[in-house]
């Protein structure tokens, strides 16, 4: 049986999103043209990174490396469409999943204040094999933060920073094999996300056996776009906050057929 085909978001879902990834680079392997077609509809995306990617070139030091691959980002980022680029110092390689990264992502959450928060997977397997460990620890944290940040009595010094809670409607999980939404990047958007991973050029050159980034990037989402049904397409899992649980839905219509089936 074909699979069904994926939705994609309502026209007017979100107009502020937020990425959250632990490296320079990773949301370029595909999301990022998923950002081109958002800016180019007027949505404003920011992006929040874990690291500074220190630990990524094993030819340069991690200073230089840090300082390479955050002007590689904000090169990348700005490709489509994105001006606000926030790196944290937590370290890379050595990502753990902390109550203060928590807070971190949740003090970026209420700064900026979206409807969406865009993440990658937090599962050891994931749509390209093995997941990496800060990608992980990375992952989960980010969806711990968007229940934290729309509590006013977690991590209170927010509250003493001037931020108020923020609860965004939307958690976009990137990366996942039970996608349920898709985004059409044909034409344009395809174009500016190959250029945003282009921009790691340096970065790139230094990992043996990388696929040229056009090829790739339009390979995935050719693959992708099987999926909505158009040429191109990035693929999220989307947890809609506003809606009611699944399986209380299941449940109401159990019920309603039990006490259809007593009368």
């Amino acid at each position: 049986m074909d699979a069904e085909v994926l939705p994609p978001f309502p026209p007017d879902a979100f107009q502020r999103v937020l990425c959250v990834v632990a490296h320079p680079d990773d949301v370029e392997y595909g999301t990022s043209s998923a950002v081109a077609a958002w800016t180019s509809q007027g949505v404003e995306v920011a992006y929040l990174l874990l690291t500074h990617g220190e630990a990524g070139m094993d030819a340069l030091s991690p200073a230089e490396t840090a300082e390479l691959r955050v002007r590689e980002q904000v090169a990348g980022s700005h490709a489509v469409g994105v001006s606000q680029v926030d790196f944290l110092d937590h370290p890379d390689g050595v990502l753990v999943y902390s109550l203060e990264m928590r807070r971190d992502i949740a003090r970026a959450i209420r700064r900026f204040r979206p409807d969406a928060v865009v993440v990658g997977s937090w599962e050891v397997e994931f749509v390209a094999g093995l997941n990496q460990a800060d990608h992980r620890a990375a992952g989960i944290a980010a969806v711990d933060a968007v229940r934290d940040a729309g509590n006013r009595w977690v991590f209170t010094e927010l509250l003493e920073e001037g931020l108020d809670p923020w609860s965004p409607r939307w958690l976009l999980v990137g990366g996942d094999d039970r996608p349920t939404h898709g985004v059409d990047v044909t034409g344009e958007p395809l174009q500016r996300g190959i250029a945003s991973l282009e921009a790691h050029r340096e970065y790139l050159a230094g990992i043996p056996g990388h696929p040229p980034p056009r090829m790739m990037i339009t390979g995935i989402t050719a693959l992708n776009g099987r999926r909505m049904g158009v040429q191109h397409a990035v693929l999220f899992r989307a947890f809609d906050f506003h809606a009611p649980p699944a399986i209380a839905m299941e449940a109401m219509q159990a019920a309603a057929q039990v006490l259809a089936a007593d009368e």
